[in-house]
């Protein structure tokens, strides 16, 4: 029987709507934490807060702007260009965005009385981020614990996953149609499928291309 509680790390994207599926069918209450960072697009904060109305989560959104000011990234200023030069991290990372969100994620789960923080970082497409590393997570697992005296625990449902196996976790879930559809993956902030060329997408529709092929062959055995 479920019975424990659960914050999700939202922002309205393919993996953190799955997350939130996947929470769903877990946990006994589960709420969304989404974070306003300064991010190119109002339209991620619009899309996340749609989902999590039609879906009946109550929804919290908090002011990061803070971060924008320290970490200058090509998600939140249009004068920086998204690109990744060989040997360096892309310029969509931002220093200490996960740190930040999951610490910020764990002072409401206390005050909610949750103890699971579910979040949808991935070692498997992670683009070089060193903050979606499961040997990061693990170790901010324990400094929330000793830093709050109470029992947290990081969910990580997508760690070991590629792209391919988070479609067929959706389907698992039964929610591959909403997450295709209602879902905002798109570094230019076009829902759904995107524009199929900035890097988001292009990981995002490998990974469904590679899925659907998997599934039409399983059909015709």
């Amino acid at each position: 029987m479920k019975k424990e509680k659960a914050v999700v790390v939202f922002s309205g994207g393919q993996d953190s709507t799955t997350c939130l599926f996947w929470a769903m069918e877990r946990f006994s209450e589960v709420e969304a934490i989404t974070f306003n960072y300064g991010q190119r697009h109002k339209l991620e904060l619009d899309c996340a807060a749609d989902i999590a109305k039609e879906l009946g989560i109550k929804h919290h959104v908090l002011d990061m702007s803070l971060l924008n000011q320290l970490a200058p990234n090509a998600l939140t200023r249009d004068d920086i260009a998204i690109e990744q030069k060989e040997g360096e991290l892309p310029t969509t990372f931002v220093d200490g965005r996960n740190l930040l969100f999951l610490t910020f994620a764990a002072i409401l789960a206390k005050q909610l009385g949750a103890m699971h923080i579910v979040t949808g970082v991935c070692e498997t497409d992670f683009s070089g981020y060193p903050d979606c590393r499961d040997i990061f997570v693990k170790s901010l697992n324990v400094t929330l614990n000793l830093s709050m005296d109470y029992p947290f625990v990081i969910e990580t449902p997508l760690m070991w996953l590629n792209k391919a196996e988070t479609w067929e976790l959706a389907e698992t879930l039964d929610a591959f149609e909403f997450v295709r559809e209602k879902t905002l993956t798109c570094y230019n902030g076009i829902i759904s499928d995107g524009c199929g060329h900035c890097p988001a997408c292009q990981l995002r529709k490998k990974g469904l291309d590679d899925y659907l092929a998997k599934r039409i062959l399983e059909l015709k055995r």
